[in-house]
């Protein structure tokens, strides 16, 4: 048999104890600090990723707006060689017609309402005009076009609206 150890030399149960617990609290304050550190890398990971995207979240829209960019680039230089107003007039019309359809492909609609009734969700009222053909409160006129994006108002159209037949 093995001499049992004296009691002097013997650690006594609570230092055991109070030994265990300060290792387990240095363990656990290393985990907190360490969860602590990826999460604030992870926000920092994800603030970059939104400004990124933010940044470059029109580079398909732009990309397909260069080519009617470029046709009325050769419009103008056209303009500038031509007597006839024309064939530059046409140009013209069709880069508009370029960037209206690449606009559209995106989700913008143009908004035309004459002979609508007014909308002021829709519509911006810059003046009243007489009229017997047009019913009163009803659009006469557009005086600039409004825009939609994904049936959400970018622009609401200027418009006239009538007062009804001339007193």
């Amino acid at each position: 048999m093995t001499d049992p150890v004296p009691p002097s030399e013997t650690p006594a149960p609570e230092a055991v104890r109070l030994a265990e617990l300060e290792g387990e609290i240095a363990r656990l304050k290393d985990t907190v600090l360490r969860s602590q550190a990826d999460q604030q890398n992870q926000q920092r990971r994800h603030q970059r990723e939104r400004e990124e995207l933010r940044k470059f979240a029109t580079a398909g829209l732009l990309e397909d707006l260069l080519p009617a960019l470029d046709s009325l680039a050769l419009g103008l230089e056209s303009a500038a060689t031509q007597a006839d107003g024309r064939a530059v007039a046409e140009g013209f019309r069709m880069a508009v017609g370029q960037l209206r359809s690449i606009l559209s492909a995106q989700g913008l609609a143009e908004v035309n309402p004459v002979g609508q009734p007014f909308d002021p969700a829709r519509h911006e009222a810059v003046g009243s005009e007489p009229s017997a053909e047009v019913a009163e409160g009803s659009v006469l006129r557009v005086a600039r076009s409004g825009w939609l994006l994904h049936d959400r108002v970018l622009r609401p159209a200027a418009v006239f609206v009538s007062s009804g037949p001339a007193q």
